[in-house]
């Protein structure tokens, strides 16, 4: 079986190489699975051979989930792929910021000349800055970047809180027990000299970091958003940069709101722009493609149950569809009316969507289309495919 995969942005070549025989790069418009980085898919019309989009990144905000959902295509991204890219760029960060290392640039290049020595030794102490050692950080989520700043920042000998009301319970095995846990954000915030925020965007966390977590921080402390666009509200953040609330506010995501402002410092969305954080990013991603045409398992998929099912028999039928009772019992009395007979079947379900695997042992060809087209039938069902084992 080939395998058809349309790239997108620039796909480090060390992902695409990762990709064995089956599967030829770019050679149709018509594929069975996208590539992509930050490309906007959000208005893209879908080719029906689409499967799978796979995201070498964390975030999924540039893909149109509902609607690929609806058209059976499997959503999945790369989470923790550039974590190591944005702990150590955050760690960079909090050390520039505390040593007014900005500041202090600019007023070299403002001061050259002759007697540049005796002038910077005379103004030097204006530049003044802080150690991290002992003092304290929150780090609000503490998934895979968030585990790993909070790590890194114990090492440098800080105090640590964490908040995160969603850890999941694997994630949970990656933190320090020496990282305090907090009940709310407030609490977490409201001693720390240091906020970094590390969380996905959606509903509940647009604009968590709001003027009222930042009226519960400390005075003078310095707060970082190398998560989303959106989780810290901009316009807050600039006033309490202005009223002398927060020392500095730093972040990857500008807004003509925060630009050219004085202790707002903006990176141009390179927290994961690291040729390694790339690799790393293309290589999982080309995996991910090649494991979900060639066995159906969804681990780390964004919009259908995570399923990695062992395919020991011949051929496999996956059917994503609605969340809705007797499904399983429809889908399985077509095969028992085609007189085909279920090796091993497994069910599971993520909010409204759910997805079926089934392995059968023996399957002729005009069995396998004809039951396709009957499965497509049911009106809950958004997909059915047949899969032979390799």
């Amino acid at each position: 079986m080939t395998y058809q995969v349309k790239t997108f942005n620039a796909i480090a070549q060390s992902g695409l190489d990762t990709f064995n025989d089956n599967f030829k790069i770019n050679q149709t418009d018509d594929p069975d699975a996208y590539l992509i980085r930050s490309v906007n898919l959000r208005d893209a019309e879908f080719p029906q051979s689409l499967k799978t989009i796979v995201r070498a990144g964390a975030g999924t905000n540039n893909v149109p989930i509902h609607r690929a959902t609806e058209a059976g295509i499997a959503v999945f991204n790369t989470p923790g792929s550039n974590a190591n890219a944005v702990k150590e760029l955050v760690i960079s960060l909090m050390i520039s910021a505390s040593r007014n290392i900005f500041a202090a640039n600019a007023y070299s290049n403002n001061h050259v000349g002759a007697d540049v020595s005796k002038r910077t030794e005379a103004d030097k102490t204006k530049f003044n800055g802080t150690e991290l050692m002992g003092k304290k950080l929150a780090v609000i989520g503490l998934g895979h970047v968030g585990s790993l700043v909070a790590e890194a920042a114990l090492e440098l000998g800080m105090n640590v809180i964490g908040y995160d009301p969603y850890l999941s319970t694997d994630a949970a095995w990656n933190i320090n027990n020496h990282v305090d846990r907090s009940n709310t954000i407030k609490q977490a915030v409201k001693n720390a000299d240091y906020v970094t925020v590390h969380v996905p965007k959606n509903d509940e966390t647009y604009k968590l970091i709001d003027r009222n977590v930042i009226e519960a921080m400390k005075q003078n402390s310095i707060l970082f958003n190398y998560s989303r666009l959106g989780i810290v509200d901009n316009e807050a953040a600039l006033e309490a940069v202005l009223d002398k609330k927060l020392k500095y506010y730093v972040t990857d995501f500008g807004e003509p709101i925060i630009a050219d402002q004085e202790n707002v410092i903006v990176t141009p969305h390179i927290g994961g722009s690291t040729l390694e954080a790339e690799s790393n990013g293309a290589t999982q991603a080309a995996n991910t493609v090649m494991r979900y045409l060639e066995t159906g398992d969804t681990v780390q998929s964004v919009n259908l149950p995570a399923m990695k099912v062992p395919f020991e028999a011949p051929y496999r039928f996956t059917v994503i569809h609605k969340n809705v009772p007797n499904m399983v019992g429809q889908i399985t009395t077509i095969l028992a009316q085609l007189n085909v007979n279920i090796a091993s079947m497994s069910n599971a379900a993520k909010k409204d969507t759910a997805y079926t695997i089934i392995d059968v042992d023996d399957l002729n060809a005009e069995n396998s289309i004809e039951l396709i087209q009957k499965i497509d039938q049911i009106p809950e069902v958004y997909r059915a495919r047949l899969i032979k084992h390799k």
